[in-house]
């Protein structure tokens, strides 16, 4: 099965960054990821830039945003993420990616899954407009790294 001229399955590109800045909106992430505090009822909102690359077998550079993150009460993690990939021969690609994360027990580790959907005028990539992915990979807060897998819907 196709979708256009990328096969269903097919790895779009593996991302690699790292958090840039972290803002909090009353709760601090460094203190709810120690267990000093909890979070409160209402969950609590952190806005997290990061920056750094993608590599897969179409489309390869530089990837920067901002996951607009909430953390709910229950500990589940709602991603809300705004992406912006500048390609190796200088285009730009708009992300859009939303999905879940869940602290592995007893580590420092969120797992990732995403799905995430993209948007370019650019006649070189404009072929990523009709391409849904899905994104499997984890964050690990010891290292200040996220990886993820982008794979073709």
């Amino acid at each position: 099965m196709t979708t256009g001229s990328i096969e269903v399955g097919e790895l779009l590109c593996e991302v690699v960054a790292n958090f840039t800045q972290i803002t909090d909106y009353g709760v601090s992430l460094p203190e709810f990821i120690s267990g000093s505090v909890a979070i409160p009822p209402e969950g609590a909102r952190f806005d997290a830039a990061y920056q750094g690359t993608f590599l897969g077998p179409r489309i390869s550079g530089t990837v920067e945003g901002v996951d607009y993150l909430h953390i709910r009460a229950d500990g589940r993690f709602d991603l809300h993420i705004h992406s912006r990939y500048t390609t190796a021969d200088g285009q730009n690609i708009s992300q859009f990616a939303d999905g879940v994360g869940t602290r592995e027990d007893g580590t420092n580790r969120i797992s990732l899954r995403e799905n995430a959907s993209y948007v370019t005028s650019s006649p070189l990539y404009k072929w990523l407009n009709r391409v849904q992915v899905w994104g499997i990979g984890a964050v690990d807060l010891d290292k200040n790294e996220v990886r993820i897998k982008y794979y073709v819907a």
